[in-house]
């Protein structure tokens, strides 16, 4: 006999099984800034065609820290900390949903 579908128990396992991509996650927020470098004869002098510099700001020891991140891996990190806010997501539903169940199972308890 097949059991009964419950559509929160599915979602919550896919989710949990989803999790193991997110081990790239990184923690923080994504920054970027546009600067002059201070060069007189760059294209940034006319402060029009600002140079980008890429950051993650972070807590490290509970004090906020902005990392420095080199261009080229400006995406791969911004990708890493979204990562981190899916898992959030992830998490937040999980929880709604074991919630849910424990109450639930407390109310067919006391029935």
């Amino acid at each position: 006999m097949k059991t009964p579908r419950e559509p929160d128990l599915e979602l919550r396992g896919k989710l949990i099984r989803s999790l193991g991509s997110l081990r790239e996650m990184l923690p923080g927020s994504f920054v970027e800034r546009k600067r002059a470098c201070g060069r007189p004869n760059c294209h940034c002098a006319d402060g029009k065609r600002l140079h980008s510099q890429f950051q993650i700001s972070v807590l490290i020891d509970g004090k906020p820290k902005a990392l420095n991140v080199p261009a080229d891996l400006a995406e791969k990190v911004r990708q890493k900390i979204e990562m981190r806010r899916r898992f959030d997501a992830a998490a937040a539903t999980i929880c709604g949903v074991n919630l849910k169940r424990f109450i639930k199972e407390k109310e067919e308890r006391q029935a």
